[in-house]
């Protein structure tokens, strides 16, 4: 490890978000009244995958160069490598709160992100009190990921934007403005001009929106994932920290199977080799060889089994592949 580094990767470590440095001019943000961070939810499942994850060292390289930059983290790779546990492991380590989630679809946009607006039940509370200026409308704006880890946080928060290369093709771009100022509007509220107005966070916090605006003080760690089904133009990869994990050789498959099934990972090699044959056939996710080596080693407690002949019924190709019947 570099001593440079905020985040380790080191399985079980705990380290400290506050010793990151102060960002470069050009990233330094001053957004307030500060929002006080939410405690980690408590998720067994989440916690295992964080604390087992087992990143290279290219991976913890581009990591802190992300967070010492403030600038996002675009992580490309095949389905099963890692990329948003990814985001989990680096929240974990150096206790960022809850990772906000953020996943994309076609019909994804950057207002979703950013913060939605429920008009009907507005309408419907004035027809009710017959005052429409009775009713705040901060109480009908709830936040996105996005909108949420732009607030202005002490310490940075962690956004995963997931698979956005299935994204329309205006949403990089659209991000770049947001990504490049640190704050973005919420134009009911600036249209009203009612002060401080309170809205809902993604995670159910009321936090104060002054005059519409709402800035970042600590830039966010935004890890953006790709599968790779498309490129992104240029002037948004310029604005990225870029890190493409690899597949897995059969060394680092022995280390996961070691992280997750400690017990087990000797014991493996056979499957290990069959998960890599296949995976030249066609495409496999790692997860899918840890459901292998914890289902063989199961049934054989209940009495002989074909190992191999078990996994690679549960070890289908996700695309490519040979036809089942071959």
């Amino acid at each position: 490890m570099a001593d440079w580094h905020i985040y380790t990767g080191v399985p079980g470590a705990i380290s400290d978000i506050a010793q990151l440095p102060p960002p470069p001019k050009w990233r330094d943000f001053r957004g307030g009244p500060l929002v006080a961070r939410p405690l980690p939810h408590l998720d067994q499942e989440l916690d295992h995958q964080a604390v087992s994850y087992r990143p290279d060292p290219p991976a913890v390289e581009q990591i802190n160069a992300a967070l010492y930059l403030r600038r996002p983290l675009l992580v490309t790779g095949r389905p099963g490598t890692g990329k948003s546990t990814l985001a989990y492991a680096v929240a974990r380590e150096l206790g960022m709160g809850p990772v906000l989630y953020w996943p994309i679809t076609s019909r994804s946009t950057l207002r979703d992100g950013l913060y939605q607006y429920d008009p009907l039940t507005r309408l419907a509370a004035a027809s009710r009190t017959g005052d429409d200026d009775t009713e705040d409308i901060g109480r009908y704006i709830r936040l996105g990921p996005l909108g949420t880890a732009l607030l202005p946080y002490e310490h940075p928060r962690v956004l995963l934007i997931d698979e956005i290369d299935k994204s329309d093709i205006d949403l990089p771009n659209d991000l770049l403005t947001v990504f490049e100022k640190g704050e973005y509007e919420v134009v009911e509220l600036s249209r009203g001009g009612r002060g401080s107005s309170m809205v809902t966070s993604a995670d159910n916090q009321q936090v104060p929106v002054a005059d519409g605006i709402v800035q970042c003080r600590a830039f966010p760690l935004v890890i953006m994932t790709s599968n790779r089904e498309r490129e992104f133009p240029p002037a948004f990869l310029r604005r990225c920290i870029q890190l493409e994990l690899r597949e897995p050789d059969a060394a680092k498959l022995r280390q996961i199977i070691d992280a997750h099934m400690a017990e087990l990972a000797g014991q493996s090699d056979d499957l290990i080799q069959l998960f890599l044959t296949r995976k030249g056939q066609g495409q496999l996710a790692t997860d899918q060889l840890l459901h292998a080596v914890y289902l063989t080693n199961e049934a054989a407690k209940k009495g002989s089994v074909d190992r191999l002949s078990l996994a690679e019924r549960i070890m289908p190709f996700l695309s490519g592949g040979p036809p089942d019947d071959l």
